[in-house]
């Protein structure tokens, strides 16, 4: 995955509670079991004219010129509730997103952004919605940066505001590892560890009659 450090990009604002999985990208949009090819279906429900259809409502907040590009989801409270699809951070992600910043996150949703390069970042209301009011009516809105290196999320007319991440959550998307990658940050010390382990419990290694217990051979 690619490094999460900081991002300064347009911010779309779709300010609703309880955006649960299911609106995120609907199980009629999950037609494979791999990441890419999703991001026609993210929030198909909304932004297209009916189910199936790919005729754009103008109305939903994706399909204002002002956002094309858009790579920052601006939201409410409980984003990714519902179901624990990974395809909902999947689908983010094709579309081309890197950060949400919501009033909370359902864990399991939070924990998935997190394993695919998404930064989940919870601010409160008021803040949201200061950041919704300064992208303005120009015709390209105003950028937002976050800055997951001192967890700050700033706007061009100079507000900033500071955000709580779980260390081992920045640690892997500031170094873009999944929970495996980071695990294996650590290979020497569990190479180390086992290795003390055979010699204190050698029977647990044993796999052939031959085998030496201490060396494994």
């Amino acid at each position: 995955m690619e490094p999460f450090t900081t991002l300064t990009a347009v911010a779309a604002p779709l300010l609703r509670d309880n955006v649960d999985t299911d609106a995120i990208i609907p199980s009629r949009e999950m037609r494979s079991v791999t990441k890419t090819g999703l991001a026609d279906g993210l929030f198909a429900g909304w932004r297209y004219a009916g189910v199936g259809s790919r005729e754009i409502d103008p109305d939903f907040i994706l399909n204002d010129p002002r956002f094309t590009g858009a790579r920052i989801l601006l939201s409410g409270a409980n984003f990714g509730c519902g179901s624990s699809r990974e395809h909902a951070a999947w689908a983010l992600v094709d579309y081309g997103f890197r950060a949400v910043i919501a009033e909370s996150f359902n864990p399991i949703f939070r924990g998935n952004c997190v394993n695919n390069g998404i930064a989940p970042v919870e601010l409160a209301r008021a803040a949201i919605a200061r950041i919704a009011a300064s992208l303005g009516d120009w015709p390209a809105a105003q950028p937002v940066t976050v800055d997951l290196q001192r967890c700050t999320v700033a706007i061009a007319q100079g507000d900033l505001w500071l955000f709580e991440i779980d260390s081992e959550a920045r640690e892997m998307l500031l170094g873009g590892m999944d929970a495996i990658e980071l695990t294996l940050t650590q290979r020497d010390a569990i190479e180390q560890a086992r290795a003390a382990d055979r010699l204190r419990r050698p029977w647990i290694y044993l796999q052939r009659r031959n085998e030496d217990p201490r060396t494994g051979k």
